[in-house]
């Protein structure tokens, strides 16, 4: 009968070395390391520091893993998705294609604005082609273009369109 008890009540050591047994499900908050990389190994985002040193991304700041919370839509869809079922310690990559990620590349939301709607007193106050803007909405434009009358605009998100590689490994269940 104890035995029985032991078993079906799940107080059993899994193999796992001490280490947490739960699955990753919709509604946790979880710490993740990662890097995030293009098909061709480009890396544009990772958690950690000698990975941001190395592909040449270094920006001064805090590594460290990112806590979110899993299915609350707070991260890409496919990110979101590819942590369910992980188990603390488990490593893995995950591919993401671009309905998953940042959307398909939208030709629509290159916008030509005309000069004088961008209150500007002084010509030299002009946006050059490669800045980036933000309205006050927190939304931002890259820059395309500038002529005389007209700025032009991309409000894709950079990695629109792309296929998103990463390599996570869960290190909290929270």
């Amino acid at each position: 009968l104890l035995i029985s008890t032991i078993f079906g009540s799940g107080c059993t050591d899994n193999g796992n070395e001490g280490g947490d047994s739960r699955a990753v499900k919709s509604g946790d908050t979880v710490q993740v390391d990662y890097t995030g990389k293009l098909e061709d190994g480009t890396v544009f985002d990772t958690s950690k520091e000698d990975v941001a040193k190395q592909a040449g991304i270094y920006v001064d700041g805090s590594y460290a893993p990112i806590t979110f919370v899993a299915g609350a839509g707070q991260m890409i869809k496919g990110f979101d998705k590819g942590v369910i079922g992980m188990k603390v310690g488990e490593e893995k990559t995950i591919t993401i294609p671009p309905e998953e990620a940042y959307g398909e590349y939208d030709k629509s939301k290159i916008l030509a604005i005309p000069v004088e709607k961008l209150n500007i007193t002084n010509r030299s106050e002009l946006p050059e082609a490669g800045q980036t803007l933000r309205d006050m909405s927190g939304n931002q434009y890259k820059v395309t273009a500038v002529n005389d009358t007209h700025i032009t605009v991309d409000a894709n998100h950079e990695l629109a369109g792309k296929t998103l590689v990463f390599d996570i490994k869960l290190v909290s269940i929270e």
